[in-house]
């Protein structure tokens, strides 16, 4: 029996299981076809598209539209797969609002663009659906080429090279592919299990091996690897968090974000899965935002985002912003944490109102107090495990325009490198972009 949004403290089971279903269920649902066809017929199809250069992955958009248009989605994806093999997720998790969508002639006319994430959408399930492959590995070249890490950028890597003829290892340190896309999106957004069957659908390339529970530090070392094999791609992510840097935050009831999240994602049974009654979230992206609303559709009766700059400034899209208030979470900006109060477990943490100006955050000197037994850290992830010799930049891996590192044979992409932004669509992007570099060092 659901014990209400009422009772103390972290507890399971504050929705009965029905509501828990409808309140996880797909947030766009998937379109049928007659709808797929009207939405396809509003797209201008134009020449030098604003939407395919606003796309990381460069995806055709206007001919992929075309294609649903004409009744052959199967070739619509086609068009997207063989630009962004993770088409499937990206059309679920992408911030579309921010990317094509936003740059949609329709979206300047009309303020109501063409929902090109959805169509995405339509086209590879209607391909996946079928359970073929529409790519065919080259014959092998002899090569070997390690991936460490089955992220977005790691799968991207390992799926060009493995159909251009190269064999490729994937080095995962989680008993699971897929990186964040597994662990790390709230799961109103990728229902069914869709991360894991289309890591499951790319591997039918062949030549892709994974080895769960290899990671560098744990008997892997880059060394070894570049020993071993004639290139390596390094995909590790951002595994650290930073801290709050406010007094009490070591108390029962303050955790990551990113590790709610990952429970939440591979939980069996949401009704099992323990929420607080008062849920703070602390930060501005999309981290923060996935956890606060996810607390709020397990049951909290109060979630809080406190972020320390303006809204205009908040690192989550406008369209994320307006989700949450629409699921009940109440965002509060300029403030930052100072203090989280409670005899050994939070009962209540201290806010501090702030300026920001030039880029910099100053306290007020004014706070507020707010009832808080659960509190979400979402104010960033930092690099660790980065092998020695490695080139930094920014805190993170240093890599030119291809992905290669200061380390000769060895290219790095997604998260954990620089220059790119923190969505899995330029990491896909980018594990494309270093396998045809490194394709072509390995053909020379």
């Amino acid at each position: 029996m659901a014990q209400g949004q009422m009772a103390p403290g972290i507890v399971a089971g504050r929705l009965s299981s029905d509501e828990l279903a409808a309140n996880f269920d797909d947030l766009h649902p998937a379109y049928a076809p007659h709808e797929a066809a009207v939405a396809a017929d509003r797209c201008y199809f134009c020449y030098d598209a604003p939407c395919q250069t606003a796309c990381p992955t460069e995806i055709d958009i206007p001919l992929f539209i075309r294609q649903i248009q004409t009744g052959h989605p199967e070739a619509a994806a086609r068009t997207i797969l063989e630009q962004n093999i993770l088409g499937g997720m990206c059309a679920r998790v992408c911030p579309t609002e921010t990317l094509c969508e936003e740059a949609c002639v329709r979206e300047a006319a009309e303020g109501k663009p063409v929902e090109i994430g959805r169509l995405q959408r339509y086209a590879t399930d209607t391909l996946m659906a079928r359970g073929v492959h529409p790519f065919t590995r080259a014959a092998s070249t002899g090569k070997r080429v390690a991936v460490v890490g089955a992220g977005p950028a790691g799968l991207a890597c390992a799926h060009r090279l493995a159909m251009l003829g190269h064999d490729v290892v994937i080095h995962e340190a989680r008993p699971k592919a897929g990186g964040l896309n597994e662990f790390g999106i709230a799961a109103y957004k990728a229902t069914g299990g869709f991360a894991g069957a289309e890591v499951d659908w790319l591997l039918q390339i062949g030549g892709i091996t994974v080895e769960r529970g290899s990671a560098l530090g744990q008997g892997l070392t880059l060394d070894a690897l570049r020993a071993d094999y004639d290139a390596v791609f390094l995909s590790i992510g951002l595994a650290g968090v930073n801290a709050l840097r406010a007094a009490g935050e070591d108390k029962d009831g303050v955790r990551d974000a990113v590790d709610f999240i990952a429970e939440l994602r591979q939980a069996g049974d949401l009704s099992a899965l323990p929420v607080g009654r008062n849920v703070v979230v602390i930060g501005g992206g999309m981290t923060a935002i996935d956890a606060a609303v996810q607390s709020k559709l397990l049951g909290a009766e109060n979630v809080t985002v406190a972020y320390r700059r303006s809204r205009a400034e908040m690192g989550a899209s406008g369209f994320e912003q307006d989700l949450a208030a629409s699921k009940g979470v109440r965002l509060m900006f300029n403030v930052m944490p100072v203090a989280v109060h409670g005899n050994g477990a939070a009962v209540e943490i201290e806010l501090e109102y702030t300026t920001s100006a030039g880029g910099s955050v100053t306290g007020t000197g004014e706070t507020i107090r707010l009832a808080a037994d659960q509190v979400f850290k979402a104010i960033g992830q930092t690099l660790e495990g980065a092998p020695e010799g490695l080139e930094l930049e920014g805190r993170k891996i240093k890599v030119d325009g291809a992905g290669r590192t200061s380390v000769p044979g060895v290219w790095a992409g997604g998260d954990c490198a620089s220059g790119g932004e923190d969505l899995t669509v330029t990491a896909v992007a980018e594990g494309r972009d270093a396998a045809m570099d490194i394709h072509a060092q390995l053909s020379a």
